[in-house]
């Protein structure tokens, strides 16, 4: 009894999209978090609302989740 080989759900490109898709999630996570005061005593509004966490890291998300859809939905 020969078990005849399965073909995969998605090719070879869609994985490799997929893969990249959820590297720049993850990326854009990364550039969201981080840094903490260096004084318990002082507030300091422009590490918490700079521009990399409010808007560049959004963005980055935005489009790793895209890729990650167009890898789902486009054919082999």
């Amino acid at each position: 009894m020969e078990s005849e080989p399965k073909e995969l759900l998605f090719g070879k490109k869609n994985y490799i999209y997929l893969i990249s898709g959820v590297c720049m999630v993850a990326f854009g996570f990364l550039l969201m978090s981080g840094g903490s005061m260096p004084s318990p005593d002082v507030w300091d509004e422009s590490l918490i609302y700079s521009f990399r966490r409010i808007t560049l890291a959004p963005i980055v998300i935005l489009i790793g989740l895209f890729i990650s859809g167009m890898a789902i939905f486009v054919k082999k």
